[in-house]
């Protein structure tokens, strides 16, 4: 339309370039067409973000401070406890409470890079997070998550073979076997968080910094992202598949077999007691990966208020639950109590 020019006596077509430059200059003073690379490159990029994982009513906000605080003081006081009484107690000195002591480590970390940032924004006004705390607690989470994940795994293995295999376990689960196991967690979880933050790194946030959640994951700031984010949900969707599903298929396979065996038994209340230790071990299981995988497998854009509630599950209560009941119920456990305290 921009080239429809006058007719001259000879019936040639004469365009008037003036007249062009000043069609093409008001088409762009009016935004009639911007380009990606344009936009992108005039982006202010977001330097903190906003937590709105909560309700702003007072008396809400008061009940789950209380509650969050008592929940991340027991997490604190179990999972320490359960360290200090593994090192101190040599006859807890064997591959399944070499797990447990790491799993506790674990939950006592992931714990504490969630809990008291959000105890403090319950108290503060201005609920935010500087850009590079956003990174750090992405990378620390992640990390400790898929740690956790191959722990829970290996400790399923343990155990199936401690019930299937008697006769070879002490030679299965060798120091150097047990060292290797716990060794390869810490590194698919340090993978999954090496490649997580890599993945925010290449995000933009120039348009919301609102984060709909009581910390930084990386699935709101995929939803949040104002640039193509084709690859970090590929690489969220794969690191969920290839580290979560295959984790927890491992104890799913563990754990039937251990249900075989104890069908075997003959003593109806050796059979009460092993269902009762195994049905304990599923139940936080299932509420760890169940949440988690449910809010990492599902679309990034769909975000609702379960999100929160499933987020709390495997962030706050899960850490809070491992050591009661992987360990407190434990008579081996509580006679090196007993034995702590006498020393004492």
């Amino acid at each position: 339309k921009y080239f429809q020019g006058e007719s001259d006596p000879t019936g040639e077509r004469v365009f008037h370039l003036p007249v062009l430059e000043e069609t093409f200059s008001k088409e762009l003073t009016q935004n009639s067409f911007t380009h990606p690379i344009m936009a992108e490159s005039n982006c202010t990029q977001a330097t903190e973000f906003s937590l709105t994982g909560f309700p702003e009513n007072l008396v809400t906000q008061v009940t789950l401070f209380l509650m969050f605080l008592l929940t991340y003081l027991a997490t604190i006081l179990g999972n320490l406890g359960m360290i200090v009484l593994i090192r101190a107690s040599p006859q807890l000195h064997s591959p399944m409470y070499y797990f447990l002591g790491n799993l506790a480590f674990v939950d006592l970390c992931s714990s504490t890079v969630i809990t008291p940032k959000m105890l403090v924004d319950f108290v503060s006004e201005k609920k935010g997070i500087a850009y590079a705390g956003c990174v750090a607690q992405v990378f620390i989470f992640d990390l400790f998550a898929i740690t956790e994940c191959f722990l829970l795994a290996t400790m399923a293995y343990d155990r199936y073979m401690a019930i299937c295999h008697p006769l070879v376990y002490p030679l299965v689960m060798s120091p150097k076997c047990c060292f290797q196991l716990v060794t390869g967690s810490y590194l698919m979880g340090l993978t999954n968080g090496t490649g997580q933050t890599i993945s925010m790194s290449n995000l933009s946030f120039c348009g919301s910094s609102v984060i709909d959640l009581f910390f930084c994951d990386i699935s709101p700031l995929i939803s949040l992202s104002t640039s193509d984010t084709t690859l970090s949900h590929i690489f969220l969707r794969t690191s969920a598949l290839l580290f979560g599903v295959s984790s927890s298929l491992a104890i799913l396979v563990s754990y039937m077999a251990i249900i075989f065996a104890i069908l075997s038994i003959r003593s109806a209340d050796g059979k009460r007691k092993a269902f009762s230790t195994c049905a304990s071990h599923l139940t936080t299981v299932s509420i760890f990966y169940g949440t988690s995988l449910f809010m990492y497998l599902k679309p990034s854009s769909d975000s609702s208020k379960e999100d929160k509630w499933a987020a709390l599950l495997y962030t706050v209560v899960t850490p809070m639950l491992n050591p009661l009941i992987y360990s407190l119920r434990n008579k081996d456990v509580k006679e090196a109590l007993r034995r702590l305290i006498k020393i004492k």
